[in-house]
């Protein structure tokens, strides 16, 4: 027997048995009876957590009438009323059970015992009961209680009145009256408040004159009062919107005299809910801010940004007034604190408040670069320089004096950071062409600072995309000169070694006197040597002193970065494109192109060496082999216009307007998102205008009470859950744990929630004889929990039994739950066994797609240490066919935008996908593939990278499930 879904659960109740230990009916009945106080109290534990699970054990019920009902022991009268509280009270007939005569004098005279604690906790016993039957004996009792001396008492004796009101009026017809004299008799102020809740639900006319003779002084009422008033002014504004301007002028009254934090905000949130007045919106928002500011607990700060944030969604455009407001909280340690600030302030952002945003960010800024040994002190840095950017982006006053600002923090950046920035200023070059000249000086000027390779080679690119003007050409040219040192490199680097050993022999002179000086003749008669490419300790040579101080380029080569290298290459050829159209003067021209020569076959040479801490990698040195080739066939009087056309298509054109056509992608989806966020809040062309003058008396009803939306999901569910508990859909998840052919018939229907699993089963006895002693015993593997295992049982002859058993899962690794069935055997036989089909938790349940930036996902992939690589061999028909599959059996988003993809019929295709699951763990997936010309398979590699072990493995058996999926082999013909 289950237990029926309407019935409401009270009490969460702690379960002892830490060991899955189980109890028979006969124990807990001897446990009662004979058992001491504190194995009674076990007992009643074990009682309660076997009826929570569907057993109604109705055996019990005289046995804990007779021994526990008498006891005088605290702790077991509090967990009797818990156990009065889900015990069945009616019969099958639907009437009143005859032991609950007994029951109701023990109820009786708990509400005349002397003791206040028990009274209180039987009143509030008293508020959960439904059934007229019980609460007319304990009318008079109840109404008793209202008088006594102890207000731990009367606080609940009162909630009881209304609560038996609501159950059946006539019981106590004359309770609104009650309710109301007590309210004005009473002194203490949660008996107050309970009164007062009680009249604004039985009448409100009465609650509304108490309200009216209380508002002069208001601001002098206790709290709890005080909350209790903005309750009811809240509920009762969308029953009567007359009254509204009056009940909004009332609470803001309120809202400048209360001290008390929680009345603050509840009477913050209220305001806004009655009223889109903008300057009653900004006044409730000052309020809460100041609330957020003002209090310790980083939870409430939340709290409270989150309704700020809600309240500019419902009224875009009102807050503007309060941005500088919300980023005090930026004097808040938690991170968490500071990038929801940041997030509200930037959609409050105008153009007369955007320059003094500006200021404070970059104050914020600067008190993270001098206290940078703090705690989350790069990753603020990162969040400031984020918004920073998005704020001269959306304002172009602003972009010289930001990137000026961000160039000058530069060399206290990161690397991450620093790629922010010049990521920007890519932005802005771009979108604000009249700034160009002045933000290329600024940027050539903090070149040499830069200290991240990555950075420093998109530096280069604007270098090379928008060095336009003569002057402009050869300030980055000489930046870039200056930057690589002194050419040749090899020769450089050798005379600074050989110097370096002369330093050093001469502390060593006496040793070396004894050797002859001058230079090695070999055997054959020719001079002997030193090469830069046969000894592989040179570079070892160099200390780290004296490569930090090496020039940008220069230590980036010898360092082994020749992707920096290629990178230089095609701004060199760029540049020299360029300039032969600004400008004829030959001579400056064949100068340039002479030193890019020597610049990229002098990186060519060191590449080869051993100067280098890594030597050149084959593609890099294409790509410089094909440039010096570039530069070389300028020189070519009969080069044909065509080939020159197809250089500036290449290097020049093509770039830019891939980088346009990046910044557009970009562009159209924040104004899709802007656009959904307007669509929101907007009414509809057909929606028609209402006067007031001319309404009906609920016109100003409030449109959507987010308070009690909240209260209710959290009370009763999201709603959009329903459909998925259908008897549809439950079919879909019911698994068979043993055969029709087996004695015991077992399935399981399996529900998955947030944090566990509920597996209700079903057994049925197939058998003519009674199964005495019938049990289930579960058990698991991997990540799994079985928090307790059901009570032993009888099944008769084709009988059905259901047990319900909760498995705690604590990640999104793959599970297994097994078990066996166990009953007694006939007489003088051994115990009788089923064993049960396995049960595999699907972790796709608890793997959701979602959405990362870039710079979270590569910081994230370089943090994470377990890599699955899986090899892909597929027969699907394309490579977009393939990461579908991917997709949907893994449950992991695609971040690549879908314009990079590609066409369908594409041959190669990398992408990189994510997920989030339900407790916290991040999924990151890279995906590289392309289609086999010969064999026409999709082949590459699949990476998933987890913080934990178990995560990856499991996604990597997805992968590999895929690929048996789609490679099965169709039978055609027998």
């Amino acid at each position: 027997m289950s237990v029926e879904t309407k019935q409401p659960a009270y009490t969460l109740v702690f379960d002892p048995s830490t060991g899955g230990e189980s109890y028979t009916v006969s124990e807990l009945q001897k446990a009662l009876e004979k058992g001491s106080e504190d194995e009674k109290v076990a007992a009643m534990k074990h009682i309660l957590v076997m009826m929570l699970d569907g057993n109604p054990l109705p055996e019990l019920l005289m046995h804990i009438i007779r021994f526990v009902m008498p006891s005088k022991n605290k702790k077991l009268k509090k967990l009797l009323y818990f156990y009065w509280e889900i015990v069945p009270k009616m019969d099958e007939e639907g009437k009143l059970r005859h032991e609950m005569i007994l029951v109701c004098n023990a109820i009786q005279h708990d509400l005349q015992h002397p003791n206040e604690y028990i009274r209180g906790n039987t009143l509030r016993f008293l508020t959960k009961l439904n059934e007229p039957e019980l609460l007319e004996q304990m009318v008079p009792s109840v109404l008793t209680c209202l008088e006594y001396r102890h207000a731990y008492v009367r606080k609940y004796a009162i909630l009881a009145v209304q609560s038996i009101y609501n159950v059946s009026e006539h019981l106590i017809p004359d309770a609104k009256d009650i309710v109301y004299k007590f309210l004005e008799d009473e002194m203490d102020p949660i008996c107050k408040r309970n009164a007062f809740v009680g009249v604004a639900e039985l009448d409100r006319e009465s609650a509304l004159k108490y309200l009216e003779e209380n508002i002069v002084n208001i601001e002098k009422i206790d709290p709890l009062l005080q909350s209790v008033f903005v309750e009811f002014i809240r509920k009762d504004a969308n029953l009567t919107p007359s009254l509204k301007d009056q009940y909004v002028a009332l609470l803001l009254e309120l809202l400048n005299a209360t001290t008390y934090d929680d009345v603050v905000l509840e009477t913050a949130l209220a305001l806004t809910l009655l009223t889109p007045n903008t300057t009653i919106l900004n006044a409730s928002v000052s309020k809460l801010t100041d609330l957020a500011d003002r209090v310790s607990d980083n939870n409430v700060k939340l709290i409270v940004l989150d309704r700020v944030q809600d309240i500019n969604n419902n009224n875009p455009g009102t807050l503007e007034e309060r941005t500088l407001d919300i980023l005090r909280l930026l004097n808040s340690e938690d991170l968490d604190v500071r990038s929801k600030a940041l997030d509200i302030s930037l959609d409050l952002i105008s153009s007369r408040n955007a320059e003094d945003v500006i200021q404070l960010l970059k104050k914020e800024l600067q008190i993270t670069v001098t206290n940078n040994e703090k705690e989350n002190a790069m990753k603020y840095r990162q969040l400031l320089i984020k918004a920073i950017r998005s704020i001269a982006i959306k304002f172009s006053e602003m972009a010289e004096s930001v990137i000026s600002l961000l160039l000058e923090f530069i060399s206290e950046l990161n690397s991450v950071a620093t790629c922010g920035v010049i990521s920007f200023v890519k932005d802005v070059i771009e979108k604000y062409p009249q700034q160009r000249s002045v933000i290329l000086t600024q940027l050539v000027s903090a070149l040499d600072n830069i200290k991240s390779a990555k950075a420093y080679r998109g530096a280069l690119w604007i270098l090379g995309e928008y060095s336009e003007s003569s002057s402009e050409i050869q300030a980055s040219w000489k930046h870039l000169r200056t930057s690589m040192g002194e050419v040749p490199i090899v020769q450089s680097e050798m005379r600074k070694l050989n110097k370096n050993d002369e330093d050093n022999g001469e502390e060593t002179k006496d040793e070396e006197a004894a050797k002859p000086s001058g230079p090695v003749i070999l055997p054959d008669g020719t001079y002997a040597t030193e090469s830069a490419f046969g000894n592989e300790d040179i570079s070892k040579k160099v200390s780290n002193s004296e490569k930090e101080e090496r020039p940008p380029l220069r230590r980036f080569i010898l360092g082994g970065d020749f992707y920096t290298a290629a990178i230089l290459a095609s701004t060199i050829v760029k540049l020299v494109l360029k300039f032969d159209k600004v400008s004829k003067d030959k001579h400056v021209m064949n100068a340039l192109k002479s030193e890019g020569l020597l610049i990229l076959v002098s990186i060519i040479r060191v590449g080869q060496s051993s100067l280098v801490e890594r030597k050149i990698d084959e593609d890099s040195a294409d790509r410089i082999m094909t440039t010096i080739s570039i530069l070389m066939d300028e020189n070519d009087p009969n080069e044909k216009s065509s080939e020159r056309s197809l250089l500036d298509l290449a290097f020049i054109e093509a770039t830019r307007e891939s980088f346009k056509n990046q910044l557009s992608l970009s562009k159209r989806a924040n104004l899709r998102r802007s656009v959904k966020d307007v669509v929101k809040n907007a009414d509809t062309i057909e929606t028609a205008i209402s006067f007031r003058q001319f309404a009906h008396s609920n016109v100003g009803a409030i449109e959507k009470d987010t308070v009690e939306e909240d209260l209710n999901q959290a009370i009763h569910g999201d709603a959009s859950d329903f459909a998925a508990k259908q008897t549809s859909s439950r079919l879909k998840k019911i698994v068979p744990l043993t055969g029709f052919s087996d004695p015991v018939y077992a399935e399981a229907y399996i529900t998955n929630n947030q944090f566990d699993v509920v597996l209700e089963v079903l057994l049925v006895n197939q058998t003519k004889d009674t199964l005495k002693n019938l049990h289930v015993q579960f058990a698991t593997l991997g990540d799994l929990k079985i928090i307790d295992n059901p009570p032993s049982t009888n099944i008769v002859p084709h009988g059905f039994h259901r047990i319900t058993i909760t498995v705690k899962v604590s990640s999104a690794d793959t599970g297994v739950i097994f078990g066996n069935i166990i009953y007694d055997g006939g007489h003088g036989e051994d115990a009788r066994y089923v064993i049960l089909n396995d049960v595999h938790i699907d972790i796709m349940d608890y793997i959701k797609p979602s959405v990362t930036s870039d710079e979270r996902f590569r910081t994230m992939w370089n943090e994470f240490e377990w890599e699955n690589k899986i090899s892909v061999k597929s027969d699907l028909p394309s490579l977009h066919a393939y990461l579908e599959e991917l997709t949907k059996g893994t449950n992991m988003g695609v971040l690549t935008p879908q314009e990079s993809l590609g066409e369908d019929d594409c041959r190669f295709l990398s992408c990189n996908l994510y997920a989030k699951s339900s407790f916290g763990e991040d999924a990151l997936a890279n995906l590289c593939i392309e289609l086999d010309s010969n064999t026409h398979q999709v082949i590459g590699y699949v990476r998933i990278r987890s913080k934990g072990q178990g995560l990856a493995l499991s996604l990597g058996d997805r992968v590999a499930l895929i690929a048996k999926q789609s490679n099965k082999i169709e039978l055609s013909r027998i």
